[in-house]
């Protein structure tokens, strides 16, 4: 049994099958084209680091695709109602290029795979376009993958009582 949810699998709504698609042809590989006809024009990215916008997000794909070798977007849970999906998402390559879209600033590769597991809610508008993300991930996982010594942190001020 295959992981990962197919773009043909229909025991999910269009929509879901969509939304696999744009993960496989448009986020995992660069096709602007395909990414500009989903994401509506007031899309806002709601992330552990902050929100984005649509061209912000953009931007971050391009660089997890710079980064990663062999750059991966699939599903693996969908649940589907109304406007909304919820999804299970993960993303994967292996490290060998500088990652510039990090929290800390750019990290250099380190050669090893990377599997990023997000947990995503995404709500769409009336005309179908993808209209707001939510995702949590675990961002020190993800910089532990990425070789980032967290015992390096700098230090917290102090807060007097």
């Amino acid at each position: 049994m295959n992981e990962f949810i197919s773009p043909d699998d229909t025991r999910y709504d269009e929509r879901a099958r969509a939304l696999v698609r744009i993960g496989r042809e448009a986020i995992a590989v660069a096709d602007d084209e395909k990414l500009d006809a989903y994401f509506a024009d007031d899309f806002v990215f709601h992330g552990p680091d902050g929100d984005l916008t649509y061209p912000e997000l953009r931007s971050f794909f391009e660089a997890m695709r710079a980064a990663f070798e062999g750059f991966a977007c699939e599903r693996r849970t969908i649940v589907s109602q109304g406007q909304y999906i919820g999804c299970h998402t993960s993303m994967s390559g292996r490290f060998t290029a500088p990652f510039t879209a990090s929290p800390i600033g750019t990290i250099p590769p380190n050669g090893q795979p990377m599997r990023l597991e997000l947990i995503n809610i995404f709500r769409y508008h009336e005309d179908g376009k993808l209209a707001e993300e939510w995702v949590q991930y675990d961002n020190l996982g993800f910089l532990r993958q990425l070789g980032v010594d967290l015992t390096q942190a700098p230090a917290r001020p102090s807060v007097s009582a």
